[in-house]
């Protein structure tokens, strides 16, 4: 059988690059920064990491684990409600509903994990989610898991958001789902005129920070400070793996009830290793660095206004954004990979992004800025798109 079966599967890979969507890994042999080397021995700029706040070989937060795995060892090598919860991992539960004005957290080993996992365990067939069209992959797949009834609204729309919550409004509970900030187009999702009509339609709401949180809002606490309502959101998912250190974990933090349900219900909780010590531990420390300064914040969000600034002054269509992601829009996937490859030769470190993770003719370069870049490194990436850009006549 497997002989049929491989055939078939090479066909689709050939399809794959002839239509110019196949996605080549490139290796990194270096600790994740603003400056990066990859397996040719070539040092590049890098521009297209979640790094948000520069954290990720932060020293206080590589010492932070480093402690902690001489303390407490390398794993918990099992599920929370066996042996494997540890003081580290209440603490930074504590630390995180702290952090976004919530009740109570639980974690997982992924953000994808707490999506996967936060449904199904509250809501059956006599409910419904309403979801952002636009809304990431594994809030998708999570509400595939659950047996509530499932209606979508166009990206951001309110006016489609309310005629699906009037089309829901016979179903028991209706639980609204969008992400803080869409991590393809960048831009923030409108949580004020969401909670409006969740009150007019007696709806709850969910938002994932993942790309928001440490990012927007003056403080980095996300969307619901930037659209100043902490605390007024049922369910909020995030992870430890992108502006938090860029390591790996994943969290829902929210009402208390809702999170012990999940503690009871959840699969992915009930059935993974919990995060290793040492994540915890760097974790924790984190959000005290989070509470202490403002100064990541301020400069990422001085890096993405210059670099902005400068690639629309370029010529470039760009997507509206209030995060630290910034979509060049190309629209032809053959290109955006000729661009990107281009661009690394030039020493910047970006991919082209095309379906199927972004709508077929919407391809682009999707540039993610970090604290950790400094003014000439985001000149040197402004001069090598405009560079490039000529070159491949985008721009004239």
């Amino acid at each position: 059988m497997y002989n049929k079966f491989q055939k078939h599967l090479a066909q689709q890979i050939e399809e794959i690059k002839v239509s110019g969507t196949y996605k080549n890994e490139r290796i990194l042999i270096s600790s994740q920064f603003s400056q990066i080397k990859i397996n040719t021995g070539k040092e590049v700029l890098n521009f297209c990491a979640n790094n948000y706040l520069g954290l990720a070989n932060n020293k206080e937060l590589v010492e932070a684990a480093t402690e902690c795995l001489k303390e407490r060892a390398y794993g918990m090598a099992s599920v929370r409600f066996i042996c494997g919860t540890s003081d580290l991992h209440k603490e930074l539960e504590a630390k995180i509903a702290h952090f976004f004005g919530t009740e109570d957290t639980i974690l997982y080993a992924a953000c994808f994990d707490a999506n996967g996992g936060v449904f199904e365990p509250l809501l059956t067939e006599e409910d419904c989610i309403i979801s952002d069209a636009l809304n990431h992959a594994s809030i998708i797949d999570g509400v595939r898991l659950c047996k509530a009834q499932r209606f979508r609204y166009a990206n951001a729309d309110m006016k489609d958001l309310e005629k699906q919550l009037q089309e829901a409004q016979k179903c028991r509970f209706r639980l609204i789902v969008t992400d803080g900030v869409f991590s393809m187009d960048g831009n923030v999702a409108p949580l004020q005129e969401i909670l409006s009509l969740a009150a007019k339609y007696d709806a709850m709401v969910m938002v994932d920070e993942s790309h928001s949180a440490g990012v927007v809002g003056n403080t980095g606490r996300g969307v619901t400070e930037l659209h100043n309502c902490r605390g007024k959101v049922e369910i909020i998912t995030g992870t430890l793996g992108k502006a938090f250190g860029g390591a790996i974990g994943g969290f829902t933090t929210g009402k208390k009830e809702i999170i012990e349900m999940l503690r009871q219900r959840s699969r992915p909780y009930l059935f993974s290793n919990s995060i290793p010590p040492m994540v915890a531990a760097a974790g924790i420390r984190m959000f005290e660095m989070m509470d202490e300064t403002n100064q990541l914040q301020d400069k990422l969000h001085a890096n993405t206004d210059y670099f902005i600034t400068k690639m629309k002054a370029a010529g470039f269509d760009i997507k509206p954004t209030q995060s630290a992601i910034c979509a060049v829009m190309l629209y032809d996937a053959t290109l955006a990979g000729k661009f990107a490859d281009r661009l690394l030769e030039e020493g910047i470190y970006v991919i082209g992004f095309s379906y199927p993770v972004v709508p077929k003719d919407q391809a682009r370069i999707r540039v993610q800025l970090s604290a950790a870049h400094e003014t000439n490194q985001l000149d040197k990436a402004i001069n090598a798109f405009i560079k490039v850009g000529k070159e491949l006549n985008i721009l004239k």
